[in-house]
């Protein structure tokens, strides 16, 4: 019997490589260069699985330019690159990799938050640069973390995770979600509730954590950035188009906050020139990017396919009604 015919946007790494082939046919996109638009619909015409990143998007053009396809992974925790309801109205299976990123990207939120505190972007530059005429008392002075007010504006499984993190730094943590946590959780992580501008108000450091949903899309704008501290710093691990970045830049040019670290975009690859100034760091979407959770990210991935394949359900089905329906 043929093995099932697979389309696989990057060439993955060897441990996923391994999963996905022992069941099914694979054709790897190999070229140094991202695969345009016109090359992927081309590629996945006859194929019945698309293994993609969150950088190709999974929407009823492509469907209908595979008409065999069985099956979307997704290796990404965010899935808002596929349009589920028109994968679900075609009979297609979507899956993303969730839980596996969780901490990775809690440790770079930490990496951000202390690299725009204590400038480390600007003295690294300096260090560089040749100009670096020796210590001073008051040269690169930044600001501290440590008893700070932090506030996680989501609070699900990464959110969590930054607060963790907080008590090592005895910070306050405090929290806004459309759902507040049960008190035990609360207790756990000595978070307090608050509603979103309430904690803007509050808060030295705001480190976002929310899906890109309808509601998400824009949350931070010129207002919400009125009610943040003028000391006040603002972290992005999420996605890029939470944040208007346009009124970013101008609260970072009047001074309506201290800084921004982000690692997302509003239209990634592209930056906005106003953010390339020395109060924001920027990072090229690498949270999630340590060798051993980008590998478990890409076989989790994979088995989400061969599980298909296999006759079982895939574990992180984003649109369980489809196999109902079959």
């Amino acid at each position: 019997m043929p093995k099932p015919k697979v389309f696989a946007t990057r060439p993955l790494f060897e441990a996923a490589r391994a999963i996905l082939d022992a069941v099914c046919d694979v054709e790897y996109w190999r070229q140094p260069d991202r695969i345009s638009r016109e090359e992927l619909l081309r590629c996945v015409k006859d194929k019945e699985a698309l293994l993609c990143l969150l950088t190709e998007r999974v929407n009823d053009e492509l469907l209908h330019a595979a008409p065999k396809l069985r099956v979307a992974a997704n290796v990404a925790v965010g899935f808002d690159n596929i349009d589920v309801s028109a994968c679900t109205r075609r009979g297609v299976v979507a899956t993303n990799t969730p839980g596996v990123l969780d901490e990775t990207t809690a440790d770079f939120a930490w990496t951000l938050l202390m690299a725009v505190a204590r400038r480390i972007g600007e003295g690294e530059a300096l260090a560089r640069s040749g100009n670096w005429k020796g210590w001073d008392l008051d040269q690169l002075v930044g600001t501290d973390v440590w008893g700070k007010t932090l506030g996680l504006v989501g609070f699900g499984r990464i959110g969590r995770a930054v607060a963790r993190r907080a008590s090592g730094f005895q910070m306050k943590v405090l929290y806004a979600d459309a759902v507040r946590v049960a008190e035990s959780v609360e207790r756990e992580l000595h978070a307090e509730f608050r509603d979103l501008d309430s904690l803007l108000a509050e808060s030295d450091y705001v480190s976002v954590h929310v899906p890109l949903l309808a509601e998400t899309r824009g949350l931070f704008n010129g207002p919400r950035f009125l009610r943040m501290k003028p000391t006040a710093f603002l972290i992005n691990t999420s996605r890029g188009s939470v944040v208007d970045e346009a009124a970013l830049v101008d609260a970072l040019e009047s001074g309506k906050i201290a800084g921004a670290a982000l690692d997302v975009f509003e239209n990634e690859p592209f930056i906005h020139p106003g953010l390339k100034r020395s109060n924001v760091v920027l990072a090229p979407h690498i949270a999630s990017a340590s060798l051993e959770t980008r590998t478990k990210m890409a076989c989790i991935a994979a088995e989400n396919i061969v599980a298909l394949f296999t006759g079982q359900r895939p574990p992180n089905i984003l649109n369980p009604e489809v196999l109902r329906a079959g």
